[in-house]
């Protein structure tokens, strides 16, 4: 029997290196097949451009019958959940669609594709431009010209006049407006001298002050003031 503390240290380890690997068994990635009860497939991919090969990001990605999947990150890099057989479309602004089938005789649960997308011609609106005969005329054209509000300022216009009754409504009245109110309920006062007033329990407007006075809080119980000496 061969004692092992003849051996050095450095002839030890190379040994036993090498009884590690003659035991080891070597191992072998096996593909993920699909679970017959779950149809789902992982799809992912690339979305490059077709003619220099770059990453798109934030492309569309839809089922034509479910609707919007996802969409591909800044580098192009996209993954989603779909179905064998179903048709995938890549959408983006500067590209022409793409179209992509999965295929139906998948034996993995995961499908990857390199999907390459050609850019798509803009076409613009088109423009005359005319001269004017004289300077004046421009200068004059330049000035006066009423220039048609577009869908964003018109909408803001409208939310600037909503602003504008919110606060009207919100402001505290003034001397005019209270003094109108005060001769309106003197005439109506007078208008049904000595007689039984009709009841407001059926008019609109009525209702529509008692809510608004009940939004605004007068009907709250308020704290009594402490006196200042």
């Amino acid at each position: 029997m061969i004692s092992l503390r003849k051996f050095h240290t450095s002839t030890l380890l190379p040994l036993l290196f090498l009884v590690i690997i003659g035991s080891a068994k070597p191992v072998i990635a096996q593909p993920m097949r699909p679970n017959p009860n779950n149809p789902y497939i992982l799809f992912t991919g690339l979305v490059l451009t077709s003619d220099s090969l770059k990453a798109i990001p934030y492309v569309i990605i839809r089922n034509s019958k479910l609707g919007m999947l996802g969409h591909s990150d800044q580098s192009g890099y996209f993954n989603v959940i779909v179905r064998q057989g179903d048709t995938v479309e890549f959408i983006q602004i500067e590209q022409k669609p793409v179209r992509h089938i999965v295929p139906d005789t998948l034996t993995n649960s995961r499908y990857h594709v390199i999907t390459l997308m050609v850019q798509d011609t803009l076409t613009l609106p088109t423009i005359y431009i005319r001269a004017m005969p004289l300077k004046s005329l421009f200068d004059n054209t330049f000035v006066k010209q009423e220039i048609a509000s577009d869908k964003y300022e018109i909408a803001r216009q409208n939310l600037e006049n909503e602003r504008r009754k919110e606060e009207f409504r919100q402001r505290a009245p003034d001397a005019f407006s209270s003094q109108n109110f005060l001769t309106q309920s003197r005439a109506n006062q007078l208008y049904y001298y000595k007689q039984a007033p009709p009841q407001q329990i059926f008019s609109p407007a009525a209702w529509a002050q008692f809510i608004e006075a009940w939004k605004r809080g007068d009907f709250k119980k308020k704290k009594p003031q402490k006196p200042t000496y």
